[in-house]
């Protein structure tokens, strides 16, 4: 049995090459298309999200996972090693957390397992993972960790930019109005995560590959300051084209020993639409 294994909700956004590399046993979030319910990552795709939201005008639901889910998921941890972390969405955007707490006291593992709400979502959290995942592999002791990424969570930087203004005015997230004229005059909006929660930043203006080139670029301060060991650059549907243009742009500004591109899971992509596209990283 090993020591240490490591949880974390769907939301994490990790490659699959990533969570077999660190051994993250990952749950999923549940996604509602009107009556029907379905697991992030494992029935349904963004695709099939986007087809249906475009034919129905509207956005999916998502919930967090059950208490019944959580024990399952937990006991599997406990399982496979003497102490379990488990890393969950904001506590402030999903009742994840509270599930999988209620989940441990129902299981009387408190001495076992450590929660944390990772104040921040997609690969925001996946910084947060591998960097667990490493200290795990160095054999630092479950206290440490959790102690360290405490630490580490003020500084991580997660920010994305969004195509179209639709899905986050079906989520509740903007206004009709500014939607309406957001995309009618072609405004893309940067989102920043602080806090655990969401705020807008700078507005673009034009075409969407262009706005993204630009959104990079304002980062050179931020990737000049971050740590080099990884940077991510999620998206929610972008051409290889651009994703190979971002990722050189990243490269030229800073050298990295990771720069890792991965795909926004369902959860993620029902409430920011296809063509979101996020640099994180960790500031040192």
């Amino acid at each position: 049995m090993k020591k240490i294994a490591i949880l974390s909700d769907s939301t994490c956004d990790l490659s699959e090459e990533l969570v077999n590399k660190y051994e993250v046993i990952k749950f999923p979030l549940h996604i509602h298309l009107h009556d029907k319910e379905y697991s992030d990552g494992v029935d349904i795709s963004p695709e099939e999200i986007y087809r249906w939201s475009e034919c129905t005008n509207d956005t999916p639901k998502t919930s967090a996972i059950s208490l019944e889910a959580a024990m399952t998921y937990l006991q599997r941890g406990l399982q496979s090693a003497q102490k379990v972390i488990c890393f969950c969405i904001s506590e402030s955007m999903s009742s994840c957390f509270s599930v999988m707490n209620m989940a441990v006291q129902e299981m009387e593992a408190e001495d076992r397992v450590f929660i944390i709400d990772s104040a921040n979502l997609s690969t925001g959290i996946g910084l947060m993972i591998v960097e667990a995942g490493e200290m795990i592999k160095e054999g630092i002791p479950v206290e440490e960790i959790v102690k360290r990424i405490d630490e580490m969570k003020p500084k991580v930087r997660s920010s994305f930019v969004v195509d179209t203004l639709t899905y986050l005015h079906r989520g509740g997230r903007c206004s009709g109005a500014a939607a309406l004229a957001g995309n009618a005059l072609k405004i893309h909006p940067s989102i920043h995560v602080q806090g655990g929660k969401m705020y807008p930043g700078k507005k673009y203006r034009g075409k969407m590959e262009k706005v993204i080139l630009n959104y990079v670029d304002d980062l050179k301060e931020g990737l000049h300051k971050a740590k080099k060991d990884h940077v991510f650059i999620t998206h929610s549907g972008c051409s290889q084209e651009l994703l190979c243009q971002v990722q050189k742009l990243v490269e030229e500004k800073e050298t990295f020993k990771n720069v890792y591109i991965t795909r926004a899971g369902g959860v993620v992509s029902s409430h920011c639409g296809p063509g979101t596209l996020g640099v994180l990283f960790v500031e040192e």
